[in-house]
């Protein structure tokens, strides 16, 4: 064993143990949607005297962080995002009628001296308040301003009018408010409120005012309003003097209140006013069956999937396989470890990464073997040993580059995802790590141990590299000219994305409530309710927009345009009386203006990732070979989004996330190709360039098939077992897949070859060994060196 190989193994072994610490004594962080709960998104608004930026809305965060905390709600978890957004998490609350009430709600809380009784305006609205709320009739008066004398006339709790002064004390100067019951003088619920020094102050000045007036004058009472609307208007005692005021600092909101009244009022003043008002934009709930299942559901799919890859890579190279499963093994818990260690949130799309990228962990060994391969049937005398070093060195470039590429998709997730999505590209790229670290570290380290085994050199049927693939020697005794015609190929293409651009104009692209906005509730009914019977009820109950579908086996969906929290327990209520029991299993709320952005961001999101993939490859490579990759790409694109069309399947976030790794994963398969073309091209500059890609085509066709297979054994795993929660995304990456596959080979390559045509570029120039001059000759090598360097 080298000194090389001892420390990759001891390397290896380390992180191993640590991570192996890691599975077994720390739990992952879960997403809303695995463990059940609600999420909301907030928009901070600009109001009259606050605009809407990063400070306004960090204090209202502070102000929402409060009252969230008074609901009692476990483990609530409050972020800003951007400038004027804020991403309210609540697990476990299946029902978010009253947190949306609560959060939604301003509380601009203010104390008023009364002028005297209120007179209604000609049109028969009282005066409106300036704000262009809703008034004391229900009717506003946009574009009136009060002049700085008079305040609003509002109805009091009796619903007689008050002419109120302007505003003497805002809800800012309450250091604390309390509900309780008085049962000894029989005043029921009440609110006492306690002010800090300086507003104590206010208020003594405010109640000494109206002292001055006599008793029973309307003059003498002092008005409470909240969010426009009089919660209460006392009498100042007559034992209070006149410019003498209440001394206490403190005061009671007296009034009709139930229990629930009564504490909701008192959480809503001690939580504070919000700087600035806030919009519910989006919002999502998960049922905790529903996420219990998908996890399930993943699991099953990731050993499946991972034990028929383990099964396949060993049936293909034998012993070298067999290691490169324990590899595999080793990469899941390294990964999944990275994954609790940094705190990373596991969300739908990040799970189903995470099983995903075993499948396509296998493609640097798969690479390796390969090359490693061609090593031995190029020269047969050659040590396995030494032909793997070589498999390894060879294969470098393109394991990097392809890596590099997965990584751009996966930063491209996770910048402009949204929601969970950012989840699948964070776990997406760890993974991508993980697999360069088990590849290059782990398997490499096994493999080199046993490549020292004389039993294992000496039985070349053993090993899995010292002799060519099936598919390999297939290819070379029948040596089929590929490229002979390359627009026959090109034509072929054509055809598909025709097909393709047909589903999207006569079918139409079902886009998700995500990029359109409105809801999407999906409810279990205790009792079989057809599609017609419960479209015919909701549509009875008011809902005759509503669209009704099947969701999994029994459950149902139904999709609407604006529809709140109220309408959408209505609408539960409607469909219980003929199903019986009816339980939320996901719900999600989108913004009209949310679902604008959220469109027009993965519009932006799909313009990046061609235009970087198309930037990256022509710096790596020349400018016909990056063309050519990002043209095969959009093919890909295009066909994927045509398919969904003529399937009907809807277009989400979810789907967009599949788009963005099928755009990496064909990225991927167009460099090794070329990275071949590139490599054979350069050590046979006068070969017609047609000739080299057909021959570097050939030599990479078992690579693409192995590493298809590999992600083909997860995706079928995950399609069939992951249910309506992963089946599109599912199914997205079966279709990317396979197309990926064959434009890499039949339709990049054709285009790069079309323009070469046109192309005055030189054949690329052959790398040089580190150190050695041009036109220094090669050192001969001592027969018994192996090639293998530290």
């Amino acid at each position: 064993m080298t000194r090389a190989t001892t420390v990759r193994a001891v390397l290896a072994a380390a992180v191993l143990l640590v991570s192996v610490f890691i599975t077994l004594t720390m739990s992952p962080r879960l997403g809303l949607d695995l463990q059940g709960g609600t999420r909301m998104v907030l928009q901070a608004k600009d109001s009259d005297t606050a605009k809407a930026d990063r400070e306004s809305t960090d204090r209202t965060l502070e102000v929402l962080r409060q009252r969230i905390d008074s609901l009692g709600v476990s483990e609530p978890t409050l972020t800003r995002s951007g400038e004027d957004r804020i991403i309210v998490e609540l697990p476990d609350v299946q029902d978010p009628r009253q947190a949306a009430e609560v959060i939604g709600k301003t509380a601009q809380l203010s104390f008023h001296a009364v002028q005297g009784p209120g007179t209604e305006e000609t049109d028969g609205t009282a005066k409106s308040d300036g704000t262009g709320k809703t008034d004391g009739t229900g009717k506003t008066e946009e574009g009136r301003t009060d002049t700085a004398k008079d305040g609003p006339t509002l109805p009091d709790e009796q619903g007689g009018l008050l002419d109120l002064g302007p505003a003497q004390l805002s809800g800012a100067g309450v250091k604390d408010a309390t509900a309780s019951f008085d049962a000894q003088q029989g005043t029921g619920w009440s609110v006492a409120l306690d002010f800090h020094k300086d507003a104590g102050k206010k208020w003594t000045d405010l109640t000494g005012e109206a002292a001055c007036n006599p008793a029973q004058d309307e003059r003498r009472r002092v008005a409470i309003v909240l969010d426009g609307q009089v919660i209460s208007s006392p009498q100042v005692d007559p034992s209070v003097g006149c410019k003498v005021g209440l001394p206490s600092g403190s005061t009671q909101i007296t009034g009709s209140f139930s229990a629930d009244e009564a504490r909701d009022l008192a959480l809503l003043i001690k939580g504070g006013a919000l700087p600035v008002p806030v919009e519910i934009v989006e919002q999502r709930t998960v049922g905790p069956t529903l996420g219990a299942a998908a996890i399930d559901a993943s699991a099953q799919a990731a050993l499946i999937g991972a034990a028929a890859t383990a099964l396949f890579i060993t049936f293909m190279y034998r012993l070298f396989g067999a290691l490169a499963a324990l590899a595999l093994a080793a990469y899941g818990v390294i990964s999944y470890a990275a994954l609790v260690v940094l705190g990373v949130t596991l969300t739908l799309p990040g799970l189903a990464g995470f099983v995903l990228a075993i499948g396509m962990a296998v493609d640097a060994n798969v690479l390796v073997f390969e090359r490693a391969r061609e090593e031995s049937a190029e020269r047969p005398d050659r040590s396995l040993r030494s032909a793997l070093t070589a498999g390894f060195r060879n294969a470098w470039s393109a394991v990097a580059d392809s890596n590099v590429t997965t990584l751009i998709a996966a930063g491209l997730l996770f910048f402009l995802g949204s929601g969970p999505v950012k989840g699948f590209g964070v776990t997406l790229a760890i993974g991508v790590i993980a697999s360069m670290f088990s590849a290059l570290v782990i398997a490499r380290a096994l493999t080199e141990i046993a490549a020292g085994s004389r039993f294992v050199s000496d039985y070349r049927g053993v090993n899995g590299i010292a002799r060519p693939g099936r598919i390999r020697t297939w290819l070379n005794e029948r040596d089929p000219q590929l490229f002979r015609s390359p627009r026959r190929w090109l034509f072929v293409s054509t055809v598909l994305v025709a097909v393709a651009v047909l589903g999207i104009f006569v079918r139409g692209v079902n886009l998700g409530v995500e990029f359109t906005g409105g809801r999407l509730v999906e409810y279990s009914t205790s009792r079989p309710v057809d599609v017609e019977t419960a479209r015919g009820v909701i549509a009875a109950a008011g809902f005759e927009d509503a669209e009704v579908t099947t969701a999994g086996d029994s459950d149902l969906s139904v999709r609407t345009g604006e529809l709140d929290n109220d309408g959408e327990h209505a609408l539960r209520t409607a469909l219980s009386e003929e199903g019986g029991e009816t339980t939320k299993v996901r719900d999600e709320l989108i913004g009209p203006s949310l679902g604008d952005e959220l469109r027009r961001n993965a519009l932006i999101a799909l313009g990046v990732a061609v235009f970087v993939q198309l930037a990256y490859l022509a710096v790596r490579f020349r400018w016909t070979f990056a063309v050519a990759s990002v043209a095969a790409l959009v093919h890909d694109v295009i066909i994927l989004v045509g398919a969904f069309a003529w399937l009907g399947r809807a277009v989400d976030g979810i789907f967009l996330a599949a788009l963005l790794t099928v755009i990496g994963y064909s990225v991927n398969d167009s460099v090794v190709v070329f990275d071949r073309v590139r490599e054979l091209w350069a050590k046979r500059p006068r070969t017609p360039v047609a000739d080299v890609a057909n021959r570097a085509v050939l030599q990479t066709v078992p690579r693409t098939v192995n590493t298809g297979m590999g992600a083909l054994f997860i995706l079928i795993a995950l399609a069939v077992l992951g249910g309506d929660s992963l089946a599109d995304f599912a199914l997205a990456l079966l279709i990317g897949v396979c197309v990926g596959t064959y434009s890499s080979v039949m339709t990049a390559v054709p285009g790069a070859l079309l323009l070469e045509r046109s192309s005055k570029a030189p054949p690329p120039a052959r790398k040089r060994a580190p150190g050695r001059k041009a036109g220094t000759p090669r050192a001969r090598r001592d027969p018994a060196d192996n090639g293998a360097r530290v």
